[in-house]
C-alpha cells in the first residue's frame, strides 16, 4: 500500500500541472469551456502545492477544503460542459485528476491509518536508538540523557512542511537554551543533506541521520516506502519516517509526544513549549 502511495504522489503532482497547462492550451484555443472546467479542477491543487513549496507552510489544516471545494466546483463545472459537448480527456483531467486525485490525496495519502503510539507514549521510558552524525559516527540516544532533549523526527529536505518546521524551531532557539532543552533533528536523509542543513540553520542543535532507518523502526514511527517514488535517484532511501515529535527529561522518560496520523498536522511550537510550561521546564 505504501509503495503506491509512493508512486501515487509522484504522479498525482506532475499530472495536476500537466492538466493546468493543457487545461490553459484549451482555453486559448478555441474549446473555451472544456478549458475552464480544466482548469477550476486542477488548479487548486496546483496552486497547494506551489503554496507549500514556496511559503514556508510547516501544517495545513487535516480536510484543505479551501483548495478541495474549488477542485469539485471545477469539476461539476466540466460535468456540465460535457453533457453537451463530450470530451474524454476533459472528463479525465477534471474528475479522475481534479476530484479523484484532490479526495485521494487528503483522505488517503496524507494519513497515517496504521500507526502504533505505544511505544512513545507519555510516561514511558524512551527506547535506546542509534544515530550518526554528520560524519557518520555512530552516536547512541544515551548520549543525551542529563538534560531535557526535544526530538524532532522528519522526512528530509525534500519535504517543505518539515524545512518550515525546522525553521520555527531555528527561531525558538533562544527560549529552548534558556530552559537547557537540547534539540535533536533526526532524518534518514543523505549525511550531505544534513550536513548542508547544519550550516544553513547555524544553531548549536543536534543534527543527526538516521542511517537506513534503524531509529525509526525501533521506535515504531518508520514510513516503509514513504519517500515519494523518484527521489531515489538523488540519494535517498525508499523508506522514511512518520513526522514526529518527542520531549523527554533528563532521564529519558516521555514527558510530550506528538505521533500525528496526517503529515500535513503538525504542533505549532507553542504547543510543546506549553507542554514545557506545565512540567516546569
Amino acid at each position: 500500500m505504501n509503495q503506491l502511495k509512493s508512486v501515487f504522489i509522484s504522479v498525482y503532482v506532475t499530472l495536476l500541472w500537466l492538466a493546468v497547462i493543457h487545461g490553459a492550451y484549451m482555453l486559448v484555443t478555441g474549446q473555451t469551456w472544456h478549458g475552464v472546467g480544466v482548469v477550476l479542477s486542477a488548479l487548486p491543487m496546483a496552486s497547494f502545492f506551489a503554496y507549500i513549496f514556496l511559503m514556508n507552510v510547516a501544517r495545513t489544516p487535516a480536510g484543505l477544503s479551501l483548495f478541495v471545494l474549488p477542485t469539485m466546483a471545477g469539476a461539476v463545472v466540466s460535468l456540465f460542459v460535457n453533457l453537451s459537448d463530450w470530451s474524454w480527456l476533459s472528463i479525465a483531467y477534471s474528475w479522475g485528476v481534479g476530484a479523484v486525485g484532490a479526495f485521494l490525496y487528503v483522505y488517503w495519502y496524507s494519513t497515517f491509518a496504521d500507526r502504533d503510539k505505544t511505544l512513545l507514549a507519555v510516561g514511558h521510558q524512551m527506547p535506546e536508538f542509534v544515530l550518526q552524525d554528520t560524519t557518520g559516527k555512530d552516536i547512541s540516544s544515551s548520549s543525551f540523557l542529563g538534560a531535557p532533549a526535544l526530538f524532532i523526527f522528519y522526512r528530509g529536505n525534500w519535504c517543505p512542511l518539515c524545512m518550515a518546521q525546522i525553521k520555527e524551531i531555528a527561531s525558538q532557539y533562544n527560549e529552548l537554551s534558556r530552559r537547557g532543552i537540547s534539540v535533536v533533528l533526526v532524518s534518514p536523509q543523505p549525511h550531505e543533506n544534513t550536513r548542508a542543513l547544519a550550516k544553513k540553520f547555524d544553531v548549536s542543535f543536534q543534527f543527526m541521520v538516521d542511517a537506513h532507518n534503524r531509529a525509526a523502526t525501533k521506535l515504531g514511527i518508520l514510513a516503509a516506502s514513504g519517500t515519494p517514488k523518484g527521489l531515489e535517484v538523488l540519494g535517498y532511501e525508499s523508506d522514511t519516517v512518520m513526522p514526529t515529535v518527542v520531549i523527554t527529561d533528563a532521564k529519558g522518560r516521555i514527558l510530550f509526544a506528538d505521533l500525528t496520523d496526517n503529515y500535513r498536522v503538525r504542533p505549532e511550537p507553542g504547543v510543546f513549549l506549553a507542554a514545557l510550561d506545565n512540567i516546569g521546564m
